[in-house]
């Protein structure tokens, strides 16, 4: 007989009298109340409708079937798992087809402490379908099982453990968030702070050497002045024939290929503007052979991208070298 040969299985199973036995014990165990919700936690979400205990292939087949599938389960150890093909369903369909059978009713009773335990580790791992799942099982077999309050309240319990959790966790991503906001925008006034400081100390460090200079330009007033007339004349000379000999030279100078300027992504990003006066020198083959800033607007922020722009310039040949200046504007827009 079918039933002889599962309780003979169940005597000698050890583990499974010392499991009854743990099982047995629990009984009395009072079900563990549902705890308070704490303020700023998520309440428990509703339970969702469990899944059925034995699927409806299963409860389709002949009693016959039901007791062949059911020998084979417990041969490979399938006690309650996988889903749809394990004792415990195939047990419960041939009761529901025979509820008269001792032998059924002896086989759930002693496959269900097993169905407990691993009901339980699914919670420890928070598998919780498979958990609804397993304690479905167990309320078929016997919905005034003692453990069942319990087991269903530890899987509500755990679910709601898992969602505050998740909010904490949420919690404190926005609150590092906020940090690190916080801690930028303190970074940037301190720096917005040393430049202003740095900006400072190059104003007072001009203002001395202005006054420096004043200074001396009064202790030698006469010497500077007659130095002073001698430079603007020899400078008046230098620039009337520089104008007059590289006037006729620039004007001769035809471009063949002026790329422009890459734009400062610093100067993009804050939407400065400005313009470089560069002075270049184009030899006999039309390639730029020097440069050099003779003015800048804003100081300092275009200037290298504008030499770097006029050295790539190309002209047509000339006979002689020509020196020249150009103006070079940088505008976002």
């Amino acid at each position: 007989m079918l039933f002889s040969t599962i309780s003979g299985k169940s005597r000698r199973a050890a583990p499974l009298l010392l499991i009854a036995a743990l099982a047995a014990c629990s009984k009395d165990e009072p079900a563990a109340e549902a705890p308070a919700p704490v303020a700023g936690q998520p309440a428990a979400a509703p339970a969702a409708e469990p899944p059925p205990a034995v699927s409806a292939q299963v409860q389709a087949m002949s009693a016959d079937e039901l007791r062949q599938l059911a020998t084979n389960a417990l041969r490979e150890n399938r006690i309650y798992a996988p889903g749809g093909d394990n004792a415990m369903e195939y047990y419960l369909a041939l009761r529901d087809k025979a509820p008269t059978d001792p032998g059924v009713t002896s086989a759930l009773t002693d496959l269900m402490p097993y169905t407990l335990i691993a009901a339980e580790q699914s919670i420890a791992r928070e598998e919780f379908d498979e958990a609804q799942r397993l304690s479905a099982l167990i309320e078929k077999t016997d919905p005034a099982a003692p453990a069942l309050p319990r087991l269903k309240q530890s899987i509500a319990t755990a679910q709601q453990a898992v969602a505050q959790r998740a909010v904490a966790s949420e919690a404190l991503a926005e609150q590092q968030a906020r940090q690190q906001e916080q801690q930028r925008l303190a970074q940037q006034a301190e720096q917005q702070r040393a430049a202003e400081a740095q900006a400072a100390q190059q104003l007072a460090a001009q203002q001395e050497a202005a006054a420096r200079a004043e200074s001396e330009r009064q202790a030698a007033a006469q010497r500077e002045a007659q130095q002073r007339a001698e430079r603007e004349a020899a400078a008046r000379n230098t620039a009337t024939a520089a104008t007059t000999a590289a006037a006729p030279s620039a004007a001769t100078l035809r471009a063949v290929s002026t790329p422009a300027p890459r734009y400062p992504p610093e100067a993009l990003r804050s939407g400065t503007s400005g313009e470089v006066l560069v002075e270049i020198t184009v030899g006999t083959d039309g390639s730029v052979t020097a440069a050099r800033v003779v003015r800048a607007n804003p100081a300092r922020v275009f200037d290298r991208e504008a030499l770097n722009a006029v050295r790539r310039w190309k002209f047509e040949p000339v006979d002689a070298p020509v020196t020249t200046r150009r103006t070079i504007g940088f505008n976002p827009g």
